[in-house]
Formats: C-alpha cells, structure tokens, sequence
C-alpha cells in the first residue's frame, strides 16, 4: 500500500513562488515515476509535470508551466518536489501528486494519489 502526503500550499501574490512537497510511504516510490496534476474549480484534472524514477530524472512539463515550474525527487527520502516560480492567477488550484503505474513509457497515473494542496495565486 502506497501513500502519498502533499505539503506547502498557500497564498502567494502572482509572480511569487511556491515549493510542494509529496511525501511517499513505501519502497516503491523510488523505482516508479511520478506526476503532479492539478485541478481547478469547475475544470477537469489536468497533468503539470512528471518525473522518471532513474537518476537522470527525466522531466516533463504541461506547456503552461514549461520554464516556470520544475519537478524534482529525492529518493533518499521518498519525496518529489514542485518549485513553482512567477506564479500566475491562472496557476490556482488544488494540486496533487500521483505515483505512476508503468516502469516506462508515457506516464500513465495509478490510482495512489495524495489528498491535495490549495494554492492560491493572487492578482
């Protein structure tokens, strides 16, 4: 059984930055990729960035975070990460993290994911 713990939603004036943290039980996260999504009221879940679980740490990016956000782990310590820089109103929303199912390939979400972190970007 996996679970999956976000932290570090909040408040933040736009162009201001925010760090999400999701934290893994479980020896699976370090061999499995992983993936922030986020939801926006009355919008469906939308996939924002993704990580593969070698070392090189292959990313991904939705095309409206792409040179504003960036995903990184630390397998040491069963976390991924979401530094997001010059945040927009836009960017609002509950964000969450998710481990994915398959070893390769296109990321494909499981159904482990973490309860949610608010952000809240003001104008």
């Amino acid at each position: 059984q996996v679970q999956l713990v976000e932290y570090g939603g909040g408040l933040v004036q736009a162009g201001g930055s925010l760090r999400l943290s999701c934290a893994a039980s479980g020896r699976i996260f370090s061999i499995k990729p992983m993936g922030w999504y986020r939801q926006a009221p009355g919008k469906q879940r939308e996939l924002v960035a993704t990580i593969t679980s070698g070392g090189g740490g292959g990313t991904n990016y939705a095309d409206s975070v792409k040179g504003r956000f960036t995903i990184s782990r630390d397998n040491t310590k069963n976390t991924v990460y979401l530094q997001m820089n010059s945040l927009k109103p836009e960017d609002t929303a509950v964000y969450y993290c998710n481990l994915g199912l398959l070893y390769s390939g296109p990321y494909s979400p499981s159904e482990y994911w973490g309860q949610g972190t608010q952000v809240t970007v003001s104008s």
